[in-house]
């Protein structure tokens, strides 16, 4: 359906210089570095879940397709918002929830954002 969403760059950048071989070298290379770094991790430590500040995370939690979520967990001087990352194992998506929930729930710390006024109408 490439053409259907108009996927061209996808469809060429598909086509330059990787063969399917190369493809799958990289595809078993993802999955070692997921099975020997953050599943192993997981699994072998019994973490309920990991932690990590802002959202640098999220590269790593890709390669194996686990999930992460982001939640407010502070705000810089100037008043921008900062964030806490937390990701588990593939699958385990209810569970995480259920953690950044409790997480929001403990800290209270986020505020609705200002209203903004365009044109004296407020949105």
């Amino acid at each position: 359906m490439i053409d259907v969403y108009n996927q061209s760059l996808l469809a060429e950048a598909d086509n330059t210089a990787r063969t399917k071989a190369k493809r799958n070298i990289s595809l078993l290379n993802m999955k070692k570095l997921d099975n020997d770094g953050f599943k192993s991790l997981m699994i072998k430590n019994e973490l309920d879940a990991s932690i990590i500040p802002e959202y640098g995370f999220s590269a790593v939690l890709a390669i194996g397709g686990h999930p992460g979520i982001v939640v407010p967990s502070g705000y810089k001087d100037d008043g921008m918002l900062i964030g806490i990352s937390f990701s588990k194992l593939r699958g385990s998506e209810p569970k995480l929830i259920e953690i950044a929930y409790g997480f929001e729930q403990i800290i209270l710390i986020r505020k609705p954002p200002p209203s903004i006024i365009f044109d004296k109408v407020r949105v």
